[in-house]
């Protein structure tokens, strides 16, 4: 595909991933994820010529214009959609395959100054929600979802949703929409509401012998090891 037929691509895939578009002069003042694309597709091609700092010199002014950092050297797909994109980071050996979605505030990273691979795989329908921080060579799964502010130093596995700080994966199988972070659990929650319930149940064994209680520690202890086995998948 030529040049001029990626970036027409980038700017028809907008009006499918974002109901919010009303007409094409919307383009100009509201989507600089969709502006940041087409730059990065004109310097990636200098870069790959070695013309490397002026691949560099142009996503420096597309950073200035859309406050989104992406480096020329990087692989990004067909299809890929950066919603708002304030803040977005897409490091060097960062590998975005098509049809990923990223939000506002992703950063695409690495945790090491060695050369080679050092940034993250997105593989093809991934959804990465706003503020999350994917670092490191790790691959999140194909259609797999991270959601909103979780930090990622694992990998994620095909049709996955990971969340939390560091993330882990929390269900497996594709929800029917690419982001419902309406539905996502609160883990932190859930481990509070345990440890709130255990505490009361051994306060009330230290004051009584109930068989009862002893019953119901013994199903929190289950529950305890369903949730800490769940955290090392």
């Amino acid at each position: 595909m030529g040049l001029y037929a990626e970036i027409k691509e980038d700017f028809s895939n907008a009006y499918k991933n974002d109901p919010a578009l009303n007409s094409k002069f919307d383009f100009l003042f509201n989507y600089p994820g969709v502006w940041a694309l087409a730059w990065y597709r004109i310097a990636n091609r200098l870069y790959k010529a070695n013309f490397k700092s002026l691949a560099r010199i142009i996503m420096g002014f597309s950073q200035f214009l859309t406050n989104i950092d992406i480096h020329p050297g990087a692989v990004i797909g067909k299809r890929v959609f950066i919603d708002h994109g304030f803040g977005v980071v897409i490091g060097q050996t960062t590998i975005v395959e098509d049809d990923v979605l990223i939000y506002q505030g992703v950063t695409l990273g690495g945790v090491s100054l060695t050369h080679g691979k050092r940034h993250p795989t997105i593989k093809k329908g991934a959804v990465i929600g706003a503020g999350a921080k994917v670092l490191g060579n790790i691959t999140i799964g194909k259609y797999a979802k991270i959601g909103a502010n979780s930090v990622v130093v694992k990998n994620v596995p095909d049709n996955a949703t990971a969340i939390g700080i560091p993330a882990h994966v929390i269900e497996k199988g594709r929800c029917k929409e690419p982001l419902m972070h309406n539905l996502l659990p609160d883990i932190n929650k859930e481990m509070f509401e345990y440890m709130l319930k255990r505490v009361a149940v051994l306060e009330h064994i230290l004051v009584e012998d109930n068989k009862d209680l002893l019953d119901q520690d013994l199903e929190l202890e289950k529950i305890y090891e369903s949730f800490i086995k769940a955290m090392k998948n």
